[in-house]
């Protein structure tokens, strides 16, 4: 067990591990004593860098309609039981006004694969949020688009963007995606947003079907590959709806687990606590910034359609997750010891 300690402290010193090394700790993430430590180290690294500033982002959920049919997501297209939305030019606008009044001063676009977000749409969208609030991130989230698309977006006025991998193993992407998207289109996608200048996020789910320990050693590796600015990680949650129904969701201390190693491997990365970790246990958001997360994604979307983005079961809305509960949000962080920064919050160089 000694050894685990010590390949906690070479990755904490900045020494790369091997697949083997990952897989080791992985296995043993049940132990409470070593997950402890792990998450010691891993504040350690996050204060060093980012303090105890949590960051907050307003997330926009823009459509629910969705042209791919992967087989976990409860928005796929062949969803029939989804209530389907799609926020006008106007409301959108309407929640970064909002958003910027409460003091956001990111927001984040997110969608499924809408297809009727054309370019144009997206272009003229961004170029309207950069004028009217030149202090601001823009954020977009949605999907896989060309190196042409991706360049007339961050030309028009967006900063980052969020493409979670979901698994850095082509069989294992294979089994939860349909065979018209690829392993290799999504890595491309990555690769582009990086080299146009984006601040590039990824991310991968913990316990999704057919997963294994290697698997997620994998994702480890591919992210020290990568070198993305934003990492998102959650834990898979089956929506009744989607194939993967009766499936078991991932569990809360693998994902911290997770969040623990990733901070040690990229020490400067941008971390969310997601929805996902608050959804699947009360206080699972805060355990996230105990693991060494520090960024809160509450939700801006216009009330009535909050509940209709609905990825998995129980997804939470209300509360602490909307954006216009800031002063129980802001509480819940400082019960633990950090603060809301309400900033753009770009990754420290």
């Amino acid at each position: 067990m000694q050894a685990l300690y010590t390949l906690i402290d070479r990755l904490y010193g900045g020494e790369m591990l091997t697949k083997e090394d990952f897989v080791s700790l992985i296995d043993n993430h049940r132990d409470q004593a070593l997950s402890a430590y792990l998450f010691e180290r891993a504040r350690a690294v996050r204060e060093k860098h980012y303090g105890k500033d949590v960051y907050l982002r307003g997330l926009i959920e823009i459509s629910n309609y969705c042209k791919n049919d992967c087989l976990y997501c409860g928005i796929r297209k062949s969803n029939k039981c989804a209530e389907r939305y799609r926020l006008t030019d106007e409301q959108i606008l309407a929640s970064c006004e909002l958003g910027y009044r409460l003091g956001y001063r990111t927001f984040v676009l997110q969608g499924g694969e809408d297809e009727n977000d054309t370019d144009e749409r997206i272009v003229s969208l961004v170029s309207q949020i950069r004028a009217s609030y030149p202090d601001c991130a823009i954020t977009l989230s949605i999907g896989e688009k060309s190196r042409e698309s991706y360049q007339k977006y961050y030309d028009a006025g967006a900063n980052r963007f969020l493409l979670r991998h979901e698994t850095a193993t082509k069989a294992h992407y294979d089994r939860l995606h349909p065979h018209n998207l690829s392993h290799e289109n999504r890595i491309r996608c990555l690769y582009d947003l990086k080299d146009i200048g984006y601040q590039t996020g990824s991310g991968f789910m913990v316990g999704s079907p057919y997963q294994t320990h290697e698997h997620l050693a994998e994702d480890l590796l591919f992210l020290h590959r990568l070198q993305p600015d934003m990492v998102g990680i959650g834990p898979f949650i089956a929506h009744k709806d989607t194939p993967f129904r009766n499936e078991p969701s991932g569990t809360l201390a693998l994902t911290l687990f997770m969040l623990g190693l990733v901070r040690l491997l990229l020490p400067l990365v941008l971390l969310p606590a997601t929805t996902a970790l608050a959804s699947i246990q009360p206080g699972g958001r805060e355990l996230g910034i105990l693991a060494g997360a520090n960024v809160v994604m509450p939700n801006l979307s216009p009330e009535n359609v909050r509940e209709k983005y609905m990825l998995y079961n129980g997804k939470l809305h209300s509360g602490a997750e909307a954006a216009e509960c800031l002063d129980a949000l802001k509480k819940s962080m400082e019960n633990i010891g950090y603060r809301v920064a309400m900033v753009r919050g770009d990754r420290k160089q």
